[in-house]
């Protein structure tokens, strides 16, 4: 699904991925750990296009993505949530999801004249599809409240929902877990699993390690900009190199 190969990225003298290859297995949950500093988010946003690697290939489906900008590896079928969710405050939680599909008619001001009733027909199914996601998520009785009012957690679930509007073939989750109380992350969870049984692939980054033990297979775990390993959960808790890593003794 996702090739990452001998990809580096440097900021100045510091080399924050180091000659990363790996590859995410179609219909897999994916967790990538370590420690603060790994070098983690930074991979995330050289996959996604917020970064260009100074070295190395990415590819989806088989496609070199390394080039392209973030909105056209979006719609390549990569979606991608934030560590911090970035929801359009003043807008409903509705208008969030609707926004989402690329090229809609109705972004060109000659059509809002000449074909009024293809932007209402689009506009129909497009809300149809952003009520069916709200309420995958839990979030159906706030479609109508602006995104800003939402809780963190709610606000992560929104993400979600904005990310499935594309149909994505593979799903980015940068820290799931991070600021969510237990009932919203339940929710959360339960969603991703229900979307992985779809056939949804997922790669995530999360410190929480009961949560990664949990959901992901395999488990890869970066330090200092570089892979330490690749396993099972039970095979990365008992390695000998994660726990250096992690106590900061050796890479």
């Amino acid at each position: 699904m996702l090739e990452i190969e001998h990809v580096v990225k440097t900021f100045g003298a510091l080399r924050a991925v180091d000659d990363v290859s790996l590859q995410v297995r179609e219909a897999t949950i994916t967790g990538l750990i370590g420690p603060n500093g790994a070098g983690k988010t930074t991979l995330f946003n050289t996959i996604a296009g917020a970064l260009r690697p100074d070295g190395g290939r990415i590819r989806l489906g088989g496609r070199r993505i390394d080039r392209l900008r973030p909105d056209q590896v979006f719609h390549c079928g990569l979606g991608r949530t934030f560590q911090i969710p970035r929801p359009l405050r003043s807008l409903t939680v509705l208008e969030n999801l609707m926004l989402v599909p690329a090229a809609q008619s109705g972004e060109r001001f000659w059509n809002t004249w000449m074909r009024r009733g293809r932007i209402r027909h689009e506009e129909a199914i497009h809300r149809e599809k952003a009520r069916e996601l709200a309420d995958f998520v839990g979030l159906s009785r706030l479609v109508g409240e602006p995104a800003g009012v939402l809780s963190g957690g709610q606000q992560k679930l929104l993400e979600l929902a904005r990310v499935l509007m594309v149909d994505p073939s593979i799903i980015l989750l940068d820290e799931p877990a991070a600021g969510v109380n237990p009932v919203l992350l339940e929710t959360l969870v339960e969603r991703i699993v229900a979307l992985h049984r779809r056939g949804v692939t997922f790669l995530l980054i999360e410190h929480n390690m009961d949560l990664v033990m949990q959901l992901c297979d395999p488990v890869v775990v970066m330090a200092q900009g570089r892979l330490v390993m690749e396993g099972s959960p039970q095979a990365v808790r008992a390695d000998p190199r994660v726990i250096d890593a992690y106590l900061g003794v050796a890479a």
